[in-house]
């Protein structure tokens, strides 16, 4: 039973094995060959992948940080692709998009950015296959690889113990070198590795007298791929031998290594403990200057108090001037008689200068304001800030070792929690206060209005994908605007918005009827946001806006076809802003109308009687074309559903029509009638005179007789 759950687990490790490998490699499933070209070298990746874990790099070989290279990508033979592109990086700038090439394969051009300390590791494709309607994301793994050499070239090969020597490390490539800056121990010849000015130093310090070899064992930040295809971190030790002697003079070691240089020290001095020797006189006060020969700098003094068991003296420095230990040794004076050495640094207290910070994406500024959760990084300048530890209060410390810090500069990194409390982040020397603080700002980041609804009488309405204008034709008792907090920080912190509303009424013809800015909108984001108990609520708006609380003439008793303009905008970004005209439609009008019809044809039914007035029968009558009449009428006009204050070009009514009212002639024929008319308007509405086409039916009131009636008419705009 055991036996085989051991085969079943062991079964579904390959499986899993195999599955994240198909996934790995599923870019060789478009791509039968990549290829990497610098400068006339290609590196293929057919046969020549470099496996490191669950993983297959194609390795290629660069000389410089920004070296420019080609990537060409050779497809399946069955295999069809849509669309292809290389997904953006901040490790490089792509010159040349994408481009297929005959038919066959395809090509772009790119420069790397700082590609020794980058860490750019891949490649990341965006394919949309013939089969599919939806980008997909490949990764193509690489392994840039430099040869990098290093050498020392000692101009002499004698070394006095206890004398630190500092030579030059010649390399071709001294940003790929790993550099810790720690001494070793145990060795015959100690060694530390430095950066300065862009130049590699070698600190050697002599343990054991007599031939002595120093081996440097240096590590790279970019390996090496030899021909075996095995990927090497480790150079080939740097080796030397040196004639190691004894000191000429004694050489006395202080059990401080680092002074600092105050008011403070140089009145009172520093207690040290300094290695005891017979010819030391104690209760004597010796000089130590930094020169063997008379007439050097006084950099400090030693009072010698008294011997201690451990074959120590327990001394008195009073420091006068600066030094360091890379500026050779300091010699103990009786006078000016030299009669041993030492060596330590003397350095400035600690002092700030300024603090910068800088963004992700930005510029070193002195404004220390920074966001919660993002990552920044600190830059302070200074004196004496190697022996410093500075910390920042309640933020994460990302700092690495291959930041900078040396006397003068010190690099930090850090992460400031989305959740922090404080408003001040201050900045601790070893528990010190040094009175510097960063100051933790709310984001105001302006956000597209989604969190905002207007409601102008049924439903809310989101006023980010509102279109305008709104031809609404039902009456509007209120325009009520309403705000989502929740929505504000859902996905990323934008923090409060600061909005202001535009508010301008006008009539049908355009004229001013009101006006109004609401001004002072502040829209905080909801409970759900992880600053939300810091934001500070007291300004936030807290009840809908209605825009009848502002408006002298109320939304109710606007005019048919007034329209209210409302543009919103957020005071921080004038391209975020929002328009939105609330036109007030009607769909019909009825009013009376004095027309003048003319050349009216009309159609009556007249009896046919015998001669003793009995009717017979009946028949149509057409009437000659009568004179210019006039017509009060009653009439219903109509408007176009989508356009503002648009008439259709017909109109119904009813009402009285005086035939041939302005023909005073004894023989024309006179009457009254009552009609239901249907009249044709010409669709251009803007002549002052129009000649509209009048149809319908009525009844004489003279001749008591039913009749229909066709013709123009006239009509006056004023």
């Amino acid at each position: 039973m055991g036996r085989f759950a051991y085969w079943f687990a062991g079964l579904i490790l390959a499986v899993n094995t195999f599955t994240i490998t198909a996934q790995e490699d599923a870019i060789f499933n478009y791509f039968r060959e990549i290829v990497v070209r610098v400068d006339t070298t290609s590196f293929s990746s057919a046969g020549n992948l470099i496996r490191i874990g669950n993983l297959d790099y194609l390795p290629f070989r660069y000389q410089r940080d920004d070296e420019v290279c080609e990537l060409l990508l050779y497809p399946q033979q069955l295999q069809k692709i849509k669309s292809i592109r290389l997904v953006g990086s901040a490790d490089y700038n792509l010159m040349d998009s994408l481009l297929y090439v005959n038919n066959s394969y395809y090509r772009c051009r790119l420069q790397m950015r700082n590609l020794t300390q980058s860490q750019l590791q891949q490649f990341t494709f965006g394919i949309i296959s013939n089969s599919d309607t939806t980008e997909s994301y490949y990764t193509l793994h690489i392994l840039p690889y430099t040869l990098t050499s290093a050498l020392i070239y000692p101009e002499s090969d004698e070394l006095f113990i206890g004398e630190e020597k500092v030579l030059e490390l010649v390399t071709n490539n001294p940003r790929n070198i790993r550099i810790t800056g720690q001494w070793t121990t145990g060795e015959d010849i100690d060694y530390r590795i430095t950066e300065s000015q862009g130049s590699l130093r070698v600190h050697l310090l002599p343990r054991m007298p007599g031939q002595r070899t120093v081996r440097i064992k240096l590590q790279t930040i970019r390996p090496f791929v030899d021909e075996n295809r095995k990927v090497i971190y480790d150079l080939p030790p740097v080796e030397y031998k040196f004639n190691v002697k004894a000191s000429r003079l004694a050489f006395l070691s202080i059990d401080k290594k680092e002074i600092t240089l105050d008011e403070k020290n140089r009145n009172e001095g520093v207690e040290i403990q300094m290695d005891d020797n017979r010819s030391l006189v104690m209760n004597k006060t010796y000089r130590v200057e930094d020169q063997e020969k008379p007439g050097g700098r006084l950099v400090a003094e030693i009072f010698t108090r008294n011997s201690l068991a451990n074959n120590r003296v327990l001394c008195i420095l009073r420091p006068y001037n600066y030094h360091r230990i890379t500026d050779g040794y300091l010699y103990i004076k009786d006078g000016d008689d030299p009669r041993f050495i030492t060596n330590l640094n003397i350095t400035p207290k600690t002092t700030i200068t300024r603090v910068s910070v800088m963004h992700e994406g930005g510029d070193w500024t002195q404004d220390l304001g920074v966001y919660p959760g993002e990552t920044v990084n600190v830059k302070i300048e200074g004196e004496g800030l190697h022996k410093a530890r500075f910390v920042f209060e309640d933020v994460t410390d990302l700092t690495s070792d291959t930041l900078i810090r040396n006397e003068n500069l010190a690099l930090m990194k850090i992460k400031i929690p989305v959740t922090i409390e404080k408003r001040r982040i201050t900045l601790f020397n070893q528990n010190e206060n040094t009175g510097i603080a960063l100051t933790v700002k709310e984001y105001q980041i302006p956000r597209q209005l989604d969190y905002m609804f207007i409601n102008y009488g049924d439903i809310d309405r989101n006023v980010a994908t509102l279109k305008s204008p709104v031809i609404y034709p039902e009456g509007v008792r209120d325009v009520v605007f309403s705000f989502v907090p929740r929505r504000i920080d859902e996905d990323q912190l934008y923090g409060k918005q600061y909005l202001k509303i535009d508010i301008r009424v006008t009539n049908i013809k355009g004229q001013l009827v009101d006006m109004k800015t609401i001004d002072n909108i502040v829209v905080c984001p909801g409970e759900n946001s992880p600053r939300y108990p810091f934001y500070g609520t007291k300004d936030c708006v807290k009840k809908d806006i209605s825009l009848n609380s502002y408006l002298s003439k109320k939304t109710y008793e606007l005019d048919d076809w007034a329209r209210i303009e409302m543009n919103i905008q957020n005071k921080n970004d004038n391209e975020i802003s929002k328009r939105i005209d609330l036109v007030l439609q009607k769909r019909y009008k009825f009013d009376l109308d004095v027309s003048f019809p003319g050349g009216l044809i009309t159609v009556k039914r007249e009896a046919i009687k015998d001669t003793s007035g009995r009717v017979l029968d009946h028949k149509l009558k057409y009437g000659g074309l009568y004179g210019i009449s006039m017509a009060v009428l009653a009439q219903f006009s109509f408007y176009e559903p989508d356009k503002v204050a648009k008439l259709k070009p017909f109109r119904i009514g009813a009402g009285f029509i005086a035939m041939n009212a302005f023909n005073f002639s004894e023989t024309a024929k006179r009457d009254v009638g009552f009609v239901v008319l249907g009249s044709i308007y010409p669709t251009k509405s803007t002549a002052k005179i129009q000649i509209p086409l009048h149809f319908g039916a009525g009844y004489m009131m003279k001749d008591q007789q039913f009749f229909f009636l066709l013709g123009p008419g006239f009509q006056f705009n004023w």
